[in-house]
């Protein structure tokens, strides 16, 4: 509706001025009065991603160094000992053969680090260190000099600094109390990128915007937009996920444009009707679209109830036997009644909800009997069971 009369107020601007000023005060009272509802729109930015604009994630084997005595336990974890020699090989230390380190204050751990897009050589990167052995924490360790590599093998960047542990543990005489979990923590700056990853943004004439989820209503809305505001031609849609922009060659007019792009204005297109439910767990998720039409339900519960009751034999004085215990057992079989419920239709989600708590079901029995509705027609939606 808002469409339509901002498209009449367009056209009587250009031909009647006048007319145009009545026109934009009629929408504004409308609008005022909750007669037409505005139309709701969301940025390019919020509905895609430019495609090959990427992060990457980056791991590391490397040591934690400087425990107070909650390293891992050499005898369980031999390959922080190996990893220990290796290093000190490296920096011109050989230990004697057949010498086993018994340590403590060392612990084997595994760095990660995500690459954003664009990171240039020198740029700091946040890593997390987790312990791979059985370290009790990694409470004050610092992290010793650990290259960071690609899913290619190529190392990217290099990782160094004191672990912060958002934790604190005490163990003493068999007590032991914790907050919050010591054996992995952070590095804050802890990593230095080494190497740039080539990005596609500044290749050929065009740029493909991939939709967050695959949508052909949105995805011609989208591409409809560029074109009015950028010009006819600029945009073409290849599928429902992913659109062709052209884009200037020059690196600062293709960044400006992005900047004018990414903020342009979709309206926003009616979601898939869909319902989520959680199996395990019982939740059940429902979006706005979701509908109803009429329908009755009869729904009963089936419980049995199984005791059992131990039962002392005794024989009597001088009879020479001996005391037994046997079991009792007793069964019951019950059956709640289920009264036929009539649901009426419901076009909106609060509806929806209504009629469904009026049910009495709890999330369990709401998951057999939406299933029950999608199955018999009257559930307007997708169910989709996680």
């Amino acid at each position: 509706m808002v469409a339509v009369l901002t498209g009449a107020c367009a056209a009587r601007r250009r031909a009647w001025p006048v007319l145009a000023l009545a026109c934009a005060f009629a929408l504004g009272l409308a609008l005022e009065l909750g007669l037409i509802a505005p139309a709701q729109a969301e940025r390019i930015r919020d509905l895609a991603s430019v495609q090959g604009v990427r992060g990457n994630q980056l791991i590391g084997y490397g040591l934690v160094v400087g425990l107070d005595g909650s390293g891992d336990q050499t005898t369980q974890t031999p390959f922080t000992v190996q990893s220990l020699q290796s290093m000190l090989t490296q920096l011109g230390i050989t230990l004697p053969p057949g010498t086993n380190p018994q340590l403590k204050n060392v612990a084997a751990v595994m760095v990660t680090a995500g690459l954003p897009s664009f990171a240039r050589p020198g740029q700091q990167l946040d890593v997390t260190v987790s312990s791979l052995g059985n370290a009790r924490s990694l409470r004050g360790g610092t992290l010793l000099m650990t290259p960071l590599k690609g899913a290619d093998g190529q190392i990217y960047a290099v990782a160094q600094g004191n672990v912060l542990v958002g934790g604190a543990g005490a163990a003493q005489g068999g007590s032991k109390v914790q907050i919050n979990h010591l054996a992995a923590g952070r590095v804050p700056d802890g990593a230095t990128v080494e190497r740039a990853v080539a990005s596609p943004f500044l290749q050929g004439e065009t740029i493909s915007l991939e939709l967050n989820s695959t949508d052909f209503s949105t995805a011609q809305a989208m591409t409809d937009a560029i074109n009015t505001e950028l010009g006819e031609g600029t945009a073409h849609a290849l599928d429902g996920r992913v659109i062709d922009v052209k884009a200037p060659t020059d690196p600062d007019r293709r960044v400006r444009f992005m900047a004018q792009l990414e903020n342009l204005q979709v309206a926003s297109i009616e979601p898939t009707a869909r319902v989520i439910v959680n199996a395990r767990t019982g939740s059940i998720a429902i979006n706005r679209t979701v509908s109803l039409e009429p329908a009755a339900i009869a729904h009963g519960n089936l419980s049995v109830t199984i005791t059992s009751t131990p039962v002392v034999s005794q024989p009597g004085p001088l009879s020479g036997g001996q005391t037994t215990v046997t079991e009792r057992t007793d069964i019951q079989l019950k059956q709640d009644g289920g009264v036929l419920m009539k649901l009426p239709s419901a076009a909106n989600l609060a509806d929806l909800v209504k009629a469904l708590n009026s049910l009495g079901a709890n999330p369990a029995d709401l998951v057999a009997i939406l299933q029950a509705l999608k199955a018999a027609g009257a559930l307007r939606a997708d169910l989709e069971v996680i």
